[in-house]
Formats: structure tokens, sequence, C-alpha cells
């Protein structure tokens, strides 16, 4: 999966990445779209300003350059939390599971 082009969206579930990657962020209205089209080639939207999936490190490395393009530093905010694989997290949901995890190839 190393190999795979950074645009290229994750295999789900499984897709066998060198990592597991959850971004959330807090971004100005005029670069929000922006954002979320280069976080939706990358990773699945699982709420409104959440995207996780697994990822290789040289795609997340990419996935970062790609975003910093985009961002101001001074008023918007991403984090991002890194996970060898997504067996070491455990997601608990209140309410309704918002997590959208089409993929159509």
């Amino acid at each position: 999966m190393s190999a795979r082009a950074a645009s290229t969206p994750p295999i789900w579930p499984g897709g066998g990445g060198d990592t597991y990657a959850i971004v959330v962020y807090d971004i100005e209205v005029e670069r929000i779209d922006k954002v979320r089209a280069i976080l939706r080639r990358h990773l699945f939207r699982v709420q409104n300003s959440v995207f996780e999936g697994e990822i290789s490190e040289a795609a997340l490395k990419a996935l970062k350059v790609e975003l910093k393009g985009v961002i101001k530093d001074d008023y918007d905010s991403i984090i991002f939390y890194i996970a060898k694989s997504e067996s070491v997290i455990r997601r608990d949901v209140m309410g309704i599971d918002a997590t959208v995890r089409d993929f159509i190839v």
C-alpha cells in the first residue's frame, strides 16, 4: 500500500496502510471546501470536521504538505491523531453514527 499514489483513497476496512489517522479541523469558511476535498482523497469523512482511515506514512506526509498550502497558520487548525493501526483505537459512538464510508471503485 505504500506504493499507492497519494491521491488514491484508502481501502476500507483493513486497507493495510502503515498507520491509522484521525484528522480533526477548524478551518475558516472560505478554505473549508478545499481542505475537505483534500482530506476526502486520502481518508473517510466520519463527521462534519473529522476524517479517519488507514494511510501510508508517505501519503500522510504528502497530505500534510498539501494541507499546509491551503490553510492559514494564524487562523486555521488541523489536528492529526496517529496510531499504528485501527485496532489500537477504541471507538465509542453516542447517538447516530454519522460515519460515511462509501467508496465507489
